[in-house]
């Protein structure tokens, strides 16, 4: 994935010819440019500036990432451990999570799109096809066919034929919601056993007439050892990972 992004430092490089580069000048003002290609140079240096800034967020809703992300604040609301773990240690294991899971993915979308554009094999749209390609692939596979129709329906499109009729601006947003519910699904599984220890415990304080006690205070430091004698780490993100088609 990061190698991705830097590659797209070198399409810039390598878009104005194999013998010489020529990084040509951007002028802010309103004039008009001399030559038609110091326009067209121009407005790739933009196109690709503005893929420097998009690819960062744009990896983020077309991987795993919201998935993980979701889930990981249900665990620690539902452990009621407050700030710990802290939010910035959340996303970073999130993050390497996705990156871990997507590797072969963005391994195989650079070896078939960007790596021979680079060489000048292909040209920009067939490489921009095959680099998307994969991701494609891998965000129809978890996303749910309702989902795909909610947008078809929204664009008022006609059923695609096959997976590669289904242009990527439907299937992103359609893949979104669907990491959304699938997060929130098991979210809601999280937090069932330790809804269970609550209950449990402010029944007992109940019954001793200790009702003044919050029951979050005593029943904290069972949640914590359950989940540590379970190795609920472990076992959260292999779900995790295992949940990924």
């Amino acid at each position: 994935m990061i190698r991705i992004i830097l590659t797209l430092l070198a399409l810039a490089l390598t878009a104005y010819g194999a013998d010489s580069v020529t990084i040509p000048t951007v002028n802010l003002n309103l004039s008009a440019p001399d030559t038609p290609q110091q326009l067209v140079s121009s407005l790739n240096v933009v196109v690709i500036l503005t893929l420097l800034v998009l690819a960062p967020s744009m990896v983020l809703v077309m991987t795993t990432f919201t998935r993980f992300v979701i889930v990981f604040g249900f665990l620690r609301q539902a452990l009621g451990t407050q700030q710990v773990p802290p939010t910035q240690l959340l996303v970073m294991l999130a993050m390497i999570l996705t990156f871990f899971v997507m590797e072969p993915i963005g391994t195989k979308a650079y070896e078939q799109g960007i790596k021979p554009y680079v060489a000048e094999q292909i040209g920009y749209e067939e490489a921009f096809t095959k680099t998307a390609l994969p991701f494609k692939n891998f965000m129809i596979r978890n996303t749910r066919e309702k989902d795909l129709a909610l947008f078809l329906r929204i664009r008022k499109m006609e059923n695609p034929k096959s997976v590669a009729d289904v242009p990527l601006s439907i299937v992103i947003p359609a893949f979104i919601i669907s990491e959304m519910k699938t997060a929130f699904e098991i979210g809601f599984l999280l937090f069932l056993p330790f809804l269970v220890i609550d209950m449990v415990v402010a029944s007992i304080l109940m019954s001793m007439g200790m009702m003044m006690l919050p029951p979050v205070m005593i029943s904290l430091p069972f949640k914590i050892l359950v989940f540590v004698l379970i190795d609920g780490w472990n076992l959260l993100i292999g779900n995790l990972i295992a949940s990924v088609k």
